[in-house]
């Protein structure tokens, strides 16, 4: 039997207390001491919910890529469902079974030849999901150099501007990144500088869809076509794995004639993220694989100690499958039709957004959301004289509410600050025009009380609002 704690709905029985010392909360809610006696719920609950008003408002993050706003039956379904354990598939069948239907729709949206039976799994996020694309094309790449004869030792990823994950996923797993820098005005991966890394130790080439720095998409066709042709005048046949983070939700629906997805036989696999733009809670991505082959067995496990015997392939064990389930009645609910008229309105919102700001004067637009991810990013065009940088703008939003990363690129364009708002389901017009007046404020408030601090400084005083 569990231990029964007073839940907040009980009688307290006042003569049965009164003589006994009254139990109060600890002197300080922050103490790292765990507490030596239970609490009434109630006052537990309130605790918590006070300090969490002191966090920010979701509605003004404009630096996440993440679903900061769902239907009140998303919300139902999240808590029906908080028991529900995603890897016990003997225990929740129909959890299983609804995983598994993502997938599959997931394998028709990004056109898999065999989209009925591919093979693909949820994540907790996109992280683990492209980690999981990685171990295969090193594990694929390492057959390919055993059958050969040849040594397995410095496998190498090629890839340009990436998401940290891809950093952590060469590190944890022993890979060579190869990380195209951006120069002068080349700010993604291009064909020309993959092939120019290419050799026999290359285990793959991640293109982003949706560079998490300019939100803008790598050309993933392009690329295939550059690796075809190495591979008729050198026999290196290089695989593909698409970030597709972000725009793996948004290019089906706004662009289905760009060609980036399993539509391309290089195209071994892709990830994504359901809590960005699939509209899903946070903890859930995807994984999905072009053909069976492309995932390699030895990362499959088969466990039978929770019921019943079956495959499990992702990184993480035990896990909520509350996700997953609001993901599969995002599919249902919204379909191709719901999503194009969400991400049309989101990507609307950005140009517009793009057009107003670049008006303001100081600021020069890099990305006006047109054919990557809703948003846009700017830098401004006089940095000596402007009387501010783009962390001082960013530092005085934030004390309005309102969260616009600023942020240095990458080596080699580290003197290139820019500024970034995604727009995301749940962000209006109304707003916009709200954060509008707040950025002409500030710059009012600049032309009268310049700044005189430079980029450098501000950096080294900690001030990354990159969002990432």
């Amino acid at each position: 039997m569990p231990l029964h704690i007073k839940s907040a709905s009980e009688t307290v029985d006042l003569k049965a207390t009164a003589a006994e010392e009254p139990v109060e909360m600890p002197a300080s809610a922050f103490a790292p001491a765990f507490p030596a006696v239970s609490q009434d719920a109630h006052e537990v609950y309130e605790l918590i919910h006070n300090q969490l008003l002191l966090d920010g408002n979701s509605q003004q993050n404009l630096a996440t890529f993440c679903t900061t706003w769902i239907e009140p039956e998303v919300q139902q379904l999240m808590a029906e469902t908080a028991d529900k354990n995603m890897i016990d598939k003997d225990e929740y069948p129909q959890t299983a079974a609804i995983e598994e239907r993502c997938v599959h729709m997931l394998a028709d949206l990004w056109n898999s030849p065999q989209a009925a039976t591919t093979i693909g799994c949820s994540t907790t996020g996109s992280s683990e999901a492209a980690m999981l694309g990685g171990l295969a094309l090193k594990w694929n790449w390492r057959k390919r150099q055993k059958a050969a004869g040849k040594s397995t030792e410095t496998p190498n990823l090629i890839m340009g501007p990436v998401q940290v994950c891809w950093h952590k996923f060469c590190r944890y797993f022993d890979v060579e990144i190869r990380e195209v820098p951006m120069q002068g005005e080349r700010l993604l991966l291009t064909p020309e500088e993959v092939v120019a890394r290419c050799d026999e130790n290359t285990i793959g080439v991640v293109a982003t869809l949706g560079v998490t720095f300019t939100l803008q998409y790598e050309p993933v066709q392009a690329i295939s076509k550059a690796l075809d042709k190495l591979q008729k005048e050198t026999g290196l046949n290089i695989p593909i794995h698409v970030d597709g983070a972000s725009g793996a939700f948004l290019a089906p629906f706004l662009q289905p004639a760009l060609v980036w997805d399993f539509r391309l036989p290089r195209v071994k696999s892709i990830n994504a993220s359901g809590h960005k733009f699939g509209l899903a809670p946070l903890g859930v991505g995807w994984a999905l694989w072009r053909e069976h082959h492309d995932l390699p067995a030895e990362l499959i496990f088969d466990v039978n100690y929770l019921g019943g015997n079956m495959p499990t392939f992702a990184l993480n064990f035990s896990r909520p499958g509350g996700e997953i389930i609001c993901q599969y009645y995002n599919f249902l609910r919204l379909g191709k039709e719901g999503y194009t008229a969400i991400q049309t309105e989101c990507y609307e919102l950005g140009r517009y957004l793009a057009e107003k700001i670049g008006e303001l004067g100081p600021f020069k637009i890099i990305y006006d959301g047109e054919g990557g991810i809703p948003g846009l990013c700017w830098e401004l065009v006089d940095k000596e004289n402007a009387g501010f940088n783009l962390y001082d703008l960013a530092d005085v939003l934030r004390n309005r509410g309102w969260l616009v990363p600023a942020y240095s690129m990458p080596p080699e364009r580290e003197d290139l600050v820019i500024q970034r708002i995604l727009v995301r389901h749940g962000f209006t017009r109304e707003m916009a025009d709200m954060l509008l007046g707040e950025m002409k404020n500030a710059l009012t408030y600049f032309a009268e009380h310049p700044v005189s601090r430079s980029v450098a400084e501000t950096e080294s005083a900690g001030h990354d609002h990159s969002g990432r």
